[in-house]
């Protein structure tokens, strides 16, 4: 056994989330891309076969009061509140990740109109993953703002009178970078504008502490760390002192304060309700709500720990097995600035990946040239993660245990 794998099993053998693992269905494959999809919990398909053959099968209709399915997006919601650090009543589950960024934008929008009408500018994640950019800009024309794509470490000194509203990513989905959402989110209060964050890539990675940093909206899907499953519904957090005031740009009968009186003019329902639209997908949330019972127990600091760990681990026996010069790291070192994943600049990454994945590694790249590995501290063990390493270096026609750069 080399030192590393000696390493790995000691690491493992002190790991206080191991047991975790028994909760999700695995097999003999490294999963390193649970930022894209996370494993099943072993606690889904029970629980969907009973909402198909019992709640709809048998209750039918009834299911809509006798099974909880008309509270579930706010139940639900509540669920994800702790892992976010936010109180219970600011979340509301649906819809998907794009539609809540619309329906936060657009809102954060008229939130600084209230006070300032003459604020008429959105900034945006200048890296952000590009239907962000997508909506930002539709927004932008809708509420006929100017769009200023900015790089979040100069968003502070791009703000001024003018800015409405910020929409900025906690980590970056390529390079896995961790941006600063405390002192970010006090310098859009300080402009008098609105901070909107997407977690699509943190929530159940690290701690976000929404409620701590007075973070105004935010949005998130439930499909990578939270693994919820694919399609799985997104998310709105709303602060509760904003709740009264938001706006939504898609008001639907969901979020009516009075939904069954099909009424003709729209008065919003209170608290984080106003963030619902239309039906929800039921069969799709409750089995998000089963997948999130994996986190019953587990404090979001010892996750964050875990990843660290993980990741660090992971640079070690890249930078020990990967010949040097094959691998350059985009993700930083720094632990304050990194998020739950590894970006390596790698040539030929498409060609790399696919043979990771055919020696049971399975990770992803993005264009052109960026292999992305991600670690979710529930299932992923050390172990794993030296294997992965070990396979890079293999593919890369390095020799695992002889030395690298």
């Amino acid at each position: 056994m080399s030192e590393l794998a000696s390493k790995a099993e000691k690491l493992d053998g002190a790991d206080e989330l191991a047991a975790k693992r028994t909760e999700f269905v695995l097999d003999e494959v490294v999963y390193l891309d649970g930022n894209s999809l996370g494993a099943l919990p072993a606690a889904v398909p029970g629980r969907v076969e009973d909402v198909v053959r019992r709640q709809w099968g048998e209750l039918r209709i009834r299911s809509w009061t006798e099974g909880g399915w008309w509270t579930a997006p706010e139940r639900i919601g509540d669920l994800i509140a702790p892992l976010v650090g936010a109180a219970a009543g600011q979340i509301v589950v649906g819809d998907s990740t794009s539609v809540n960024v619309f329906k936060a934008l657009v809102g954060a929008v008229r939130l600084a109109r209230l006070a300032d009408p003459g604020r008429d500018e959105i900034v945006v994640d200048a890296t952000t993953f590009p239907t962000d950019g997508y909506i930002a800009e539709s927004a932008a024309r809708m509420t006929d703002c100017a769009l200023r794509p900015v790089p979040p470490a100069q968003v502070p000194g791009a703000l001024g009178e003018r800015t409405a509203a910020v929409l900025l990513n906690h980590v970056d989905y390529r390079t896995g970078r961790l941006h600063d959402l405390p002192s970010l989110t006090a310098a859009v209060h300080a402009a008098g504008a609105y901070a909107v964050w997407d977690l699509c890539h943190s929530a159940g990675a690290l701690p976000v502490d929404l409620d701590e940093h007075g973070v105004d909206l935010a949005v998130g899907c439930t499909y990578k760390y939270l693994n919820g499953g694919p399609g799985s519904p997104a998310y709105l957090y709303v602060r509760a002192g904003l709740q009264d005031r938001f706006d939504s740009p898609l008001p639907g009968w969901n979020s009516h304060v009075e939904p069954f009186g099909m009424r003709p003019d729209y008065q919003p329902a209170p608290g984080a309700l106003r963030g619902r639209v239309g039906t929800p997908d039921i069969l799709s949330m409750l089995a998000l709500e089963a997948a999130l019972e994996v986190w019953d127990g587990v404090p979001v600091d010892a996750v964050r720990a875990k990843s660290l760990a993980l990741t660090d681990f992971f640079l070690e026996c890249v930078e020990a097995y990967v010949p040097e010069g094959r691998v350059e790291c985009l993700t930083p070192r720094a632990h304050a600035e990194r998020g739950s994943q590894i970006a390596l600049r790698c040539e030929d990454a498409g060609a790399v990946m696919t043979r990771l994945i055919e020696r049971g590694v399975v990770g992803d790249f993005r264009h052109p040239d960026v292999l992305r590995f991600g670690f979710t501290p529930l299932y992923v063990g050390f172990a794993d993660v030296e294997r992965a390493a070990r396979a890079l270096a293999e593919v890369l026609g390095g020799t695992p245990g002889a030395g690298g750069a």
